[in-house]
């Protein structure tokens, strides 16, 4: 889930990655798991991916942490350390993270102990450095990078000062240095083939995979409100257009006064989204009709988003969507922007609008509210619905890496 208190479900972990483990084969970057822990930030979908690549790669990899575009090598002892507590169930300190890191510092390395390792880089972390194709090649390394989105690049109105050229060295590096890239979705591979066009480089080979989230409960437990209620779900930045669903709430509020609905905000302060930040600072302007949570556990969220008349997600971009999934997955119905990203992971299951149309998202979510029948659709359209998952992830993966 985006933004929630991390839940890393890896019991498997103990025979995964043991003394026993077949030669190390590969090279997996953790770094962005590394600096996430340290600055005690809330994990990101792409730190989900992270951590599901380590599950599955760790038994057969060695660690590479960079530092000021300096690319480190763990020993396997000291990998395999440093793997069980970022994949622990228990709460990753900056203690126990400096111990893992201190094992290996004697033995770090700038070079792998042979050529042709697999490198595996699937969180962006890094990939805007201008040292990286002289390590990859120098080292003689296949890199196999993920791609999560373009998006600083094709909707760098939303992104924060600067990332869009960040972006552009990110997907330069890609170009040129690796082996094979696994897109997250068709519609993130098609941005890249375009933005390689424009650029003049060559498409790498390439594979899209859908990614996952947590498996779904088996019980959300009852709806924590009596009253009618819909979540949007995510960092509250600017391409989430929290702004457009505030004033359709504004509305239903002066209109509708108690019996208006409720708008669940969930997810942490972001960028370039100052006037919906303001607002939601002024929440009591909504009259108790619109509430706000910064965080939020996994089996809470899923609580709220089972119990939701919809999910809401009227964003102008996005590289992936996980939250539609896990609506999906728990038979809630999902209010989305009309974008290829979600028709290629929902079909025709949601409700399409245009993002910028406020009165149709009114419109839709009044529906929800007063009637019955797009809920039966949705529910009904539901049922023939299977969500992306890591087995089915890690299948079209690993039979991928095999034709490189």
């Amino acid at each position: 889930m985006i933004l929630c208190g991390i839940r890393n479900d890896h019991s498997s972990l103990a025979h995964v990655i043991s003394p026993s483990s077949p030669r190390r084969d590969y090279l997996i970057d953790v770094s962005r798991l590394v600096w996430r822990y340290w600055s005690r930030r809330l994990p990101t979908g792409i730190d989900r991916v992270c951590l599901a690549y380590l599950e599955h790669f760790g038994g057969r990899a060695q660690a590479v942490v960079q530092r000021n575009g300096m690319h480190f090598i763990l020993s396997r002892s000291a990998s395999e350390r440093l793997f069980r507590v970022l994949l622990s169930r228990e709460p990753v300190s900056r203690l126990r993270l400096i111990r893992a890191l201190a094992t290996g510092v004697v033995r770090l390395r700038r070079k792998p102990r042979r050529a042709d390792l697999l490198y595996l880089n699937v969180g962006h972390t890094g990939l805007n450095e201008p040292s990286l194709p002289e390590w990859i090649s120098a080292n003689r390394l296949r890199a196999i990078y993920m791609v999560h989105d373009l998006i600083p690049l094709t909707h760098p109105q939303y992104c924060r000062s600067q990332e869009a050229e960040k972006h552009a060295r990110r997907m330069d590096n890609v170009l040129t240095s690796a082996a094979g890239v696994i897109g997250n979705s068709r519609a993130t591979l098609d941005e890249l083939a375009d933005y390689a066009a424009t650029k003049g480089l060559p498409m790498p080979p390439a594979v899209a995979a859908w990614i996952s989230g947590p498996p779904p409960r088996g019980c959300v437990g009852t709806p924590p409100l009596a009253k009618p209620y819909f979540v949007i779900l995510g960092t509250i930045e600017g391409r989430k257009n929290h702004q457009l669903l505030l004033d359709v709430w504004e509305q239903l509020v002066a209109e509708r006064g108690d019996e208006a609905p409720v708008l669940v905000v969930i997810g942490q302060r972001g960028w370039e989204a100052e006037i919906a930040l303001a607002r939601l600072d002024r929440i009591a302007d909504f009259n108790g009709c619109v509430l706000r949570f910064d965080r939020c556990g996994d089996d809470e969220l899923a609580t709220w988003l089972g119990g939701a008349r919809a999910l809401l997600m009227p964003s102008f971009t996005e590289g992936f969507g996980l939250p539609v999934i896990e609506a999906l997955q728990l038979g809630t119905p999902v209010i989305a922007s009309d974008l290829p990203v979600f028709r290629e992971i929902a079909g025709d299951i949601p409700a399409f609008l245009d993002p910028g149309d406020a009165k149709a998202w009114r419109r839709a979510i009044e529906s929800l509210v007063d009637g019955e029948s797009e809920r039966a659709r949705q529910v009904s359209a539901m049922r023939s619905y299977r969500a992306p998952n890591w087995t089915d992830h890690f299948a079209i993966v690993d039979s991928w890496l095999e034709t490189l």
